[in-house]
């Protein structure tokens, strides 16, 4: 998946936020209909231009930024 053909960042449009190109919503928004449990089939229907490689854009975007992301344990 080569999420670069669907998602954008433009200062002009939310700040800067990374965004599904053509749209206002943002990567962020669609990870977060995701994380509420909401299924493809319900983002489909509730955002009719979007299509199911969009959603997948959306997902591998995240994927790719978090990879290198290192996390430290810190005792408490």
């Amino acid at each position: 998946m080569n999420w670069r053909q669907y998602i954008t960042a433009d200062p002009a449009v939310l700040v800067g936020k990374p965004v599904i190109e053509g749209t206002r919503l943002s990567v962020d928004f669609i990870l977060g209909l995701i994380a509420q449990g909401w299924s493809e089939a319900e983002i489909l229907r509730n955002y009719p231009g979007l299509t199911r490689e969009q959603i997948l854009a959306c997902a591998a975007y995240a994927q790719e930024r978090l990879q290198d992301e290192k996390v430290f344990a810190v005792a408490s």
